[in-house]
């Protein structure tokens, strides 16, 4: 226990990625709930990001992940131009083993006691369904179904996001905002992935998909015959002429062992975190890898389950996820004048932002933002 609270302190006090305002760990012995709540930053508004259930092979490594999940969702949802900070939650343990009603409704009492600090929805391991029974207990919830006065599955937008992403890079790297005829990895064909793959298709590219769960292979291969699959990340990664890599299912995607053997010229991808450690952005960037920061790009469906609290428009949120296009652009350009990788290009116009928000305006001054 020694251990995990010293890394838990440090990374919160002493490393370059804390900063957090709260970190919350909430246990419900009654229905085996262990969960981690963490709160990045509220300078832009509520901390708003989704509910990861996995099974961490740590309780060290779920707090670990909670807090890097709530630091990338304030950047993702600075550079989403929302009013909202934030925060990521993770509860501890297999959800297709301990997820009950009791357990979810205890989650969403730890949640309501943060009084609106802090908004969830749906990740990993958590859906449409769950967000409607922590509702149930909590009024800060978001990615319900249309039924209970939601938006349904994020999922939908986040791949139309990642999509926009995939657009720009082909635009600044080949002068085209097409995929047509691009060779495409998909690794993680889940929630996100599959409905990915369907756009890239639509579009005219050449498929390549993989993923740890043969049935969620089987899914997008009988919706879509003509895709390819890969024995797995590894192979797919060193798939001969693949032009775009990306990474959809967890995070740490981009690391020592795979950016040597990446055969892609682009990395685009839904997953969060896919930078297992500073440094890798450079180490792209060395070999003429050009990649689409993943908080940018897959920011859909933040923008889906934000709109959710004011009132759903689908048509309204496309629009706004089809800005990812220009915000994706704009931060190639960035990187270009700065002589910086576009993650740090990223990183400079998300913290000006949130800078901005957290300095008072002088009376009679008008905002920057």
């Amino acid at each position: 226990m020694t251990d995990v609270t010293d890394g838990v302190l440090h990374t919160l006090f002493r490393s370059d990625q804390g900063g957090h305002e709260q970190v919350v760990l909430c246990q419900d012995r009654a229905t085996g709930l262990k969960a981690v709540i963490a709160i990045h930053s509220t300078a832009l508004g509520p901390a708003l990001g989704g509910t990861r259930f996995y099974p961490y092979a740590s309780e060290e490594a779920a707090v670990a992940d909670a807090l890097n999940l709530a630091r990338g969702m304030s950047y993702k949802n600075a550079m989403a131009g929302l009013d909202h900070g934030g925060g990521k939650a993770v509860i501890i343990g297999d959800p297709e083993r301990i997820k009950t009603e009791e357990l979810l409704l205890a989650y969403g009492r730890f949640v309501a006691s943060l009084g609106g600090r802090y908004v969830t929805a749906c990740d990993v391991g958590t859906y449409v369904a769950d967000m409607d029974v922590v509702a149930r207990a909590c009024p800060w919830t978001t990615g319900r179904s249309p039924e209970n006065g939601g938006a349904g599955d994020s999922s939908v937008l986040t791949a139309y996001g990642v999509f926009q992403g995939m657009r720009a890079s082909a635009q600044h790297l080949w002068g085209d905002p097409t995929l047509r005829g691009r060779k495409v990895g998909v690794a993680g064909v889940g929630k996100v992935g599959h409905y990915l793959a369907g756009h890239l298709l639509e579009d005219g590219a050449d498929v390549v998909i993989t993923d740890v769960r043969p049935d969620a292979v089987r899914r997008v291969t009988d919706e879509h015959p003509e895709v390819t699959v890969a024995a797995d990340t590894d192979a797919l990664i060193r798939t001969e002429g693949l032009d775009i890599y990306a990474p959809c299912a967890l995070g740490g995607a981009l690391n020592d062992r795979s950016v040597p053997v990446l055969t892609a010229t682009v990395v685009c991808g839904a997953a969060n975190n896919q930078l297992a450690h500073p440094g890798v952005e450079k180490d792209l960037a060395d070999r003429g890898i050009l990649y689409a920061p993943d908080y940018v790009v897959n920011a859909g469906g933040v923008i889906q389950v934000a709109d959710e609290l004011h009132g759903f428009d689908f048509d309204r949120c496309k629009a706004k996820a089809s800005k990812i296009f220009d915000t994706t652009l704009a931060i190639f350009a960035r990187a270009k004048d700065d002589g910086i990788p576009p993650a740090a290009a990223a990183d400079r116009i998300a913290e000006q932002r949130m800078a901005e928000a957290r300095t008072p305006a002088l009376p009679g001054e008008a905002s920057q933002l």
